[in-house]
């Protein structure tokens, strides 16, 4: 078995628990009003705009024996820059304040999955980064299609206010294979540790986003 296939079925259950969210399974089936959809927006902004600067840093803290993984971060840099303004371009699609929105706070859970993130490049092993990248690219590939076709339905919002969605889905396609074959170059076992243990965090902080939409985020992750 392939490392990557490995990671996946290790953390089989934790996808399945994210995915079995309710606000999850109401978006795929169209039964999320407005305010839920921007509400995940303004939070998709808050970690979103992070993307760069934590590839930036996970690059930075390699180890030499590692450098064909810098090289590799160079390629996700270039094709996630500026991704943030597509999310607040689709939240004044929806009829939002772009300004407030950009200028808000995240609620806990974003910040708590952030704050991980950095935590585990600066402090941690900064491998550990891509259970990040597999959660998020693995979600967007599993729902963010679905998703968007079916809240424009039942929202009645234009195709413009689902470019992070329907973008997502599709580029995130095209990273699967690239992210695939760069998990099955790693040959160290305490890399391989750090991007199970990674993933099975972010599975539960990702989630945790989902969970308080509608509690502004006010209920601290829980333990996998």
């Amino acid at each position: 078995m392939s490392f990557h296939d490995d990671l996946t079925a290790q953390t089989a259950r934790d996808r399945d628990r994210l995915l079995a969210v309710p606000i999850i399974q109401a978006a795929l089936a169209g039964r999320i009003a407005r305010d839920d959809y921007v509400a995940f927006l303004e939070q998709a902004y808050h970690h979103v705009r992070h993307t760069v600067p934590l590839l930036m840093a996970c690059g930075a803290r390699l180890p030499a024996r590692l450098e064909w993984l810098r090289t590799a971060i160079g390629e996700y840099i270039e094709e996630e820059m500026g991704h943030q303004e597509w999310v607040l371009d689709d939240i004044a699609a929806c009829g939002g304040d772009r300004a407030a929105a950009s200028s808000s706070s995240p609620s806990l859970a974003t910040e708590l999955m952030v704050s991980y993130a950095y935590d585990t490049i600066h402090r941690g092993n900064p491998v550990g980064f891509f259970g990040m990248v597999l959660v998020l690219e693995g979600t967007s590939v599993a729902l963010a299609t679905r998703a968007a076709n079916a809240l424009q339905a039942s929202l009645e919002l234009p195709r413009n206010a689902f470019s992070y969605l329907l973008s997502h889905g599709d580029l995130d396609i095209e990273h699967v294979g690239f992210f695939k074959g760069l998990m099955d170059r790693l040959d160290d076992e305490v890399d391989r540790a750090a991007v199970v243990h990674a993933a099975r965090r972010f599975y539960v902080l990702y989630g945790d986003i989902f969970r308080t939409l509608r509690a502004d985020g006010v209920r601290l992750a829980e333990a996998a």
